[in-house]
């Protein structure tokens, strides 16, 4: 939702914006523990993901269970670069991105027909075919010099260089740094996304597939390029995954119950579908979940599992849209502008659009 603002209203808004960055560039200085700035570092990253999620899935109307399996492109392609090659991961993430845009146009291309339930169930069939493969081969023999290791069921490590040069650093808060830049670019190029064509045709396509086919819209071809999109920066995430965890384990990465599963409920509780939502749905989930099993995870096995997925549940029957409408009506309340007149607004726009 764009608004006209008043000198005095951008003022107020980008004195929020400045504040908040603020706050979040001092955090993990403030946090006493090296546990309390991982858990930070985890929640941007879930946040992150979520939004990458959004570009696709939350645009275009469409429900993804098997993008892990570009966290797993990423994390895999980088990790086996420098462990193998010893390529520098600030090069393995370029290599990254183009394989996940390679396998989201190789699997959109035949999928995208379907909808609804089917193409969610095709993702999650992809999803978990890549866990199968992944879990079977431990290693791949080129030649008796050249041997590539997978890990198998067994699992993945990363090779500790503890080098920037290899982006990997002894302590934890330039990871924290490094996954909050990740966060901004993939906020701001989603504002930019949903601001112009793409944004718009995706709308369309959201609204009502068959009425934008007919205006002309190439669904298909629409749809791939948001997957390369969302593709590239869930593999980013990927590769940031393996740097900070440094052991990668094909159910852990590629798994649609752990990792997917994950993903989209921090959008749909965020927001699906909006800038922000999924982003913070994707923190506050996380964090949630962090509190409950750091206060009550030793207590009884698996209650902080059960917490958590009750508060899902209670957010999706009774606020589907989401709790950003919840933080936009105080967002609109903090800059002085009535809500009616926000919605006037848009359905302006909306009209002007049609035409």
């Amino acid at each position: 939702m764009q608004l006209k603002l008043t000198k005095q209203q951008q003022l107020k808004k980008w004195l929020l914006i400045g504040v908040t960055l603020a706050i979040l560039c001092v955090l993990p200085f403030m946090l006493s523990k090296a546990y309390f700035v991982h858990v930070a570092i985890m929640c941007l990253f879930w946040a992150y993901m979520s939004a990458s999620w959004n570009i696709l899935c939350g645009f275009a109307g469409t429900l993804s269970l098997g993008h892990g399996i570009y966290v797993a492109a990423g994390a895999y392609v980088a990790t086996i670069l420098l462990n193998t090659f010893g390529v520098t991961p600030w090069l393995g993430l370029f290599v990254s991105c183009v394989v996940a845009s390679i396998m989201a146009i190789i699997i959109g291309f035949p999928i995208f027909n379907l909808r609804g339930a089917y193409y969610t169930l095709s993702t999650v069939a992809i999803g978990e075919g890549i866990v199968v493969l992944l879990t079977n081969f431990r290693e791949w023999k080129i030649s008796d010099d050249l041997i590539i290791k997978i890990g198998g069921a067994e699992g993945l490590t990363m090779k500790t260089v503890n080098s920037p040069l290899f982006m990997q650093w002894r302590g934890k808060i330039p990871y924290y740094f490094m996954i909050l830049v990740m966060l901004i670019a993939v906020i701001l190029i989603s504002g930019y996304i949903k601001r112009n064509k793409l944004g718009f045709q995706l709308a369309a396509v959201k609204d009502d597939e068959d009425a934008a086919r007919a205006l002309g819209i190439d669904v298909r071809a629409v749809k791939l390029k948001a997957a390369v999109i969302s593709a590239i920066f869930t593999a980013l995430g990927g590769v940031f995954y393996a740097l900070i965890i440094r052991f990668l384990e094909p159910a852990a990465v590629a798994s649609g119950a752990t990792m997917s599963n994950q993903i989209v409920f921090g959008a749909i509780v965020g927001g699906s579908g909006t800038v922000m939502g999924p982003a913070l749905g994707g923190l506050v989930l996380n964090l949630i979940s962090s509190i409950i099993q750091y206060f009550l995870g030793g207590s009884v096995q698996g209650l902080h599992l059960f917490i958590y997925g009750v508060i899902i549940v209670v957010m999706i029957i009774f606020k589907p849209s989401g709790f950003i409408t919840v933080l936009e009506k105080l967002y609109y309340k903090y800059l002085g502008v009535e809500i009616s007149e926000a919605l006037e607004d848009t359905e302006s726009e909306g009209e002007s659009d049609g035409k």
